[in-house]
């Protein structure tokens, strides 16, 4: 028997496919969208942030150690100018600015040729007093013995003795004289009058000099000393022998130590400060007058106060906080924070923190606020299916 097919048969062949098709369509997308639907649920399921006892800190009493800033100018303990004696033309000058002299060593020599003559004049006067003397010393003995023979009176004899006592005047004079005149010959030689380095010299070869004008500077920098301006109310903590620690401007990270050598007795006109001197030691003389300093004063530990380690206070935006574990969650708390101690590395907190409250004590990043924290075992027990420790920032 043979087959035959009819035009209706194909119709309803061909809709019968593509019902077919059209359920398996549906099927299959459906099908797909539920695994997008499980993966993005997945994606967005919250990752319990795990920490451990050494990640954690509470707020505790510590006694913080606590520092003086300071600054200042330092200037040389020793340093002198050396001034002319004598007026006069410089004739000589042995040095430069930088150079190093020894104590005694020849500096200026001012021109002589006057006061060579001025002491030749006083030592004629002198030899003319003497032969004065010499004559009125010999009158005198001859008028005793006339006097003892009664050939003179005794009113005579008394004016020869009055002539040779006004003599002998006349030559201590003179002597005081010669002196002054040698005197100022050795002024006209300016002398170092200390070991170090001239620092600056005031006068040239040739220049008409007067009494008292500068000659040399001469600075002794194996000794600095700090002039530091230290606020009145911080003085009662302050004495001589504490030491100082200083950094200088263009020495980088190197670290020099003083000590207070003098406190001034009053403070600076005009200002509510007290002068400190600050001894600092440079024996290489690789510190130099007129540099800027800058320091501390370790002074003595006040009482214990409420701290929290460095690390664990952050600042964003003008705003200091803490993360907290606290129920479960990461909370943000906001702090005041006042002195910090770099010895040991923690921060006076001045909020009113709860004791038990559990504080990052280091640095974490991409942390977010209400995000499930908890707290490790203190035994290391392994962490929970789907927990996953945060990246401590370096």
């Amino acid at each position: 028997m043979g087959l035959r097919i009819t035009r209706r048969g194909v119709v309803v062949a061909l809709v019968a496919v593509l019902v077919a098709g059209g359920l398996a369509a549906a099927i299959g997308t459906r099908i797909a969208k539920k695994a997008q639907e499980g993966k993005d649920a997945g994606k967005g399921a919250p990752v319990t942030l795990e920490f451990g006892p050494a990640d954690l800190a509470v707020v505790e009493a510590s006694a913080l150690a606590r520092f003086l800033p300071v600054s200042g100018t330092m200037q040389p303990v020793r340093q002198a100018t050396v001034k002319a004696k004598v007026s006069g033309d410089v004739r000589q000058i042995t040095v430069r600015e930088g150079d190093t002299v020894a104590a005694g060593q020849l500096l200026v020599r001012v021109d002589t040729a006057d006061l060579d003559a001025r002491l030749i004049e006083r030592q004629g006067q002198l030899e003319s007093a003497k032969a004065q003397l010499a004559l009125a010393e010999k009158t005198l003995a001859t008028n005793q013995k006339l006097l003892k023979q009664n050939f003179i009176s005794q009113n005579a004899f008394d004016n020869a003795e009055s002539s040779r006592n006004v003599s002998r005047g006349s030559v201590m004079s003179a002597e005081a004289q010669v002196r002054l005149a040698q005197n100022a010959l050795k002024d006209a030689v300016a002398t170092a009058p200390l070991t170090g380095i001239v620092a600056k010299r005031h006068v040239q070869q040739g220049e008409k000099v007067a009494f008292d004008t500068p000659l040399v500077t001469v600075v002794d920098l194996t000794e600095i000393e700090l002039i530091a301006l230290v606020p009145a109310v911080d003085i009662p903590e302050l004495k001589p022998g504490m030491s100082v620690e200083l950094t200088v401007d263009g020495f980088g990270d190197r670290r020099f130590v003083g000590r207070i050598e003098r406190i001034s007795p009053a403070t600076e006109p005009g200002t509510r400060a007290i002068h400190v001197f600050v001894g600092i030691p440079n024996p290489d003389r690789t510190l130099r007058g007129g540099m800027f300093a800058t320091g501390r004063i370790a002074l003595a530990p006040g009482a214990p106060v409420l701290s929290l380690p460095a690390a664990a206070v952050r600042s964003e935006g003008g705003q200091t906080f803490v993360w907290a574990i606290e129920d479960g969650k990461l909370v943000r708390r906001m702090v005041v924070t006042g002195r910090r101690d770099e010895e040991s590395g923690r921060v006076e907190i001045k909020t009113a923190l709860a004791p038990t409250l559990k504080v990052l004590a280091a640095r974490f990043e991409n942390l977010k606020e209400g995000a499930p924290a908890l707290v490790k075992a203190a035994d290391n027990a392994p962490p929970k299916a789907g927990a996953a420790p945060v990246p401590a920032a370096s």
